[in-house]
């Protein structure tokens, strides 16, 4: 039987309001050297055929014991719903909170915003799901202003700025490139993160040092390449990602 105290304390609780909570995801890939994010045209309203993040609300339950879903089970929920990918194929990672008032039209919705990334041999079986009536990849350089739904587009401008802040400091840009890559391939993800080329010769260099520190490893084979074959790199088996594979 609960306790008496509990139920007290419970019936208090009941005077406050409670606004719904949601999961936007930012989907991030790079597709011919361009960072390309997911992007789903809504199906009902509001905002109905408008392109927008994926995303979805936190299943809550009106008991004590059950109180619905975690926020990380949510996110990895609705990627799957939204995508058909799995927490165990891309870098799901809790970024910030948006909850100003107005921002969603039905009521007051806070919203927890985690990006995944995603490499882009997997971007190919992405499907939509939900209430998406399309999913589609498109370049972030290239989204217009008022392209998107809801205050969808404060959310990827602020996961692109975490994502620069932690770029230089962790193994996020090993979440966006294959299993084995060459030197400019990973090249290639830092200048679409960060919005500006890498000097090849300085980039050269900061690839001798992850290999000096233990982070790279040389890779079995080479890539066909239009001048000459080049070498492949992988991340040793024991580095961790910047939360972890999976949510963070």
């Amino acid at each position: 039987m609960r306790a008496p105290g509990v139920l007290r304390a419970r019936k208090t609780l009941a005077a406050y309001a409670r606004p719904a909570v949601a999961v936007d995801l930012v989907i991030l890939t790079l597709l011919e050297g361009a960072l390309n994010v997911l992007l789903v045209r809504r199906g009902e309203p509001p905002f109905e055929g408008k392109l927008a993040l994926p995303g979805g609300f936190l299943r809550v339950e009106d008991g004590i014991e059950d109180q619905g879903e975690d926020l990380d089970e949510a996110a990895a929920r609705e990627l799957e719903e939204e995508t058909g990918l799995g927490v165990g194929d891309v870098l799901l990672e809790q970024f910030a909170t948006f909850g100003r008032p107005g921002r969603d039209p039905r009521m007051r919705v806070i919203s927890v915003a985690y990006y995944a990334l995603v490499r882009s041999d997997l971007a190919p079986r992405v499907r939509a799901g939900g209430d998406a009536a399309e999913a589609c990849w498109k370049p972030v350089a290239e989204l217009r202003e008022g392209a998107l739904a809801f205050d969808h587009e404060d959310i990827l401008r602020v996961a692109l700025e975490r994502m620069r802040d932690k770029l230089d400091t962790s193994s996020l840009a090993f979440s966006l490139v294959p299993e084995t890559f060459s030197i400019p391939e990973l090249r290639a993800v830092y200048s679409a993160v960060k919005g500006e080329p890498q000097d090849p010769g300085n980039f050269r260099r900061k690839v001798t040092r992850l290999i000096e520190d233990g982070v790279l490893e040389k890779a079995p084979g080479v890539r066909r390449t239009a001048s000459k074959p080049a070498a492949l790199y992988q991340f040793r088996a024991h580095l961790p990602s910047p939360s972890g594979r999976g949510t963070g």
